[in-house]
């Protein structure tokens, strides 16, 4: 290995037009995104949809697809065909469409060989009474396929407060939708597919949105999970450690809030870092809110 060229990978991101989306991303957190409209911003992504570029240093130009495929050895040597993990920061003005995301297996079969998308929430902003949309009050496949083929989107959906420092499981095959007003930083497979059930009856360009019903269909888990099994917590933990909130087989989350010199040992493949707010340095170099970053395998041995 190349000792030399094992360094953080600093993400140039790629920011979303949407019809729900704010202006928050560009005010907030200082992404060069014109528009009130600006719904995601894709900080570590190898997606075709939004491949990111690396800033500076040896890989400085190169997407991060493409340093994925040259250089393994910086995550790993992962046995997986692209990069496997997808970070985004989301702004909500308005609310997002109900959906649903399939797990591997289905997606594989119907679209394309793509990953399923299994997902995390972890709440930046709330207004005050805030809510998500996580689950539904259907009891069995046949009441939930006679409330969504009928249009009682009031019995079946089902929204649960939150607030900043919630953490969200979003399994496949759970009903959910982020609400307006809130902001938060998700992780997912690396996967752009999801099922609309439900889009307000909104029109975007003179038309409604596709909707994908007989797939929701399909994948939605029956019965939901309860709501008091779907929000936790991460407001108030230790400072200055590295706090896991998370861990199935797709990813391990943690949260680490600094606020005096702190060092922690890089023993991953490869570790996604998100600045979500402040700013500080890393080994040296300067981070700031909106930073988005890669500590590769090995990386300070």
């Amino acid at each position: 290995m190349n000792q030399e060229k094992k360094e953080i990978l600093f993400l140039e991101p790629v920011c979303t037009h949407n019809i729900w989306g704010g202006a928050k991303l560009r005010e907030e957190f200082g992404y060069a995104a014109e528009g009130d409209d600006i719904g995601e911003c894709w900080g570590i992504s190898a997606h075709p949809n939004g491949d990111c570029s690396i800033r500076c240093g040896a890989y400085a130009g190169m997407k991060l697809s493409e340093v994925w495929a040259k250089h393994p050895e910086l995550f790993g040597n992962l046995p997986c065909d692209r990069f496997p993990l997808l970070t985004k920061i989301i702004d909500a003005r308005e609310d997002l469409s109900i959906q649903v995301h399939p797990d591997d297996t289905y997606a594989a079969a119907h679209e394309n060989g793509s990953f399923g998308k299994t997902e995390c929430w972890y709440i930046l902003d709330a207004p005050e009474n805030g809510t998500l949309v996580v689950g539904h009050n259907a009891q069995t496949k046949e009441e939930l396929i006679s409330m969504i083929r009928e249009g009682r989107w009031s019995e079946f959906i089902r929204e649960i407060p939150v607030k900043k420092g919630d953490f969200i499981q979003i399994d496949p095959g759970t009903v959910h939708a982020i609400k307006g007003g809130l902001v938060l930083l998700e992780t997912q497979q690396n996967s752009d597919i999801t099922y609309r059930v439900y889009d307000y009856d909104r029109e975007q360009d003179g038309r409604q949105r596709e909707l994908h019903v007989d797939k929701s269909i399909d994948v939605i888990t029956v019965p939901a999970r309860s709501a008091k099994e779907s929000v936790t917590s991460a407001f108030g933990l230790p400072k200055n450690r590295m706090n896991r909130l998370y861990s199935c087989k797709y990813y391990d989350i943690f949260k680490l809030e600094v606020d005096e010199k702190t060092s922690f040992e890089q023993k991953y493949p490869f570790l996604l870092m998100s600045v979500v707010e402040g700013e500080g340095t890393i080994d040296g170099r300067s981070v700031k809110k909106g930073d988005h970053l890669i500590v590769p395998c090995g990386y300070g041995m």
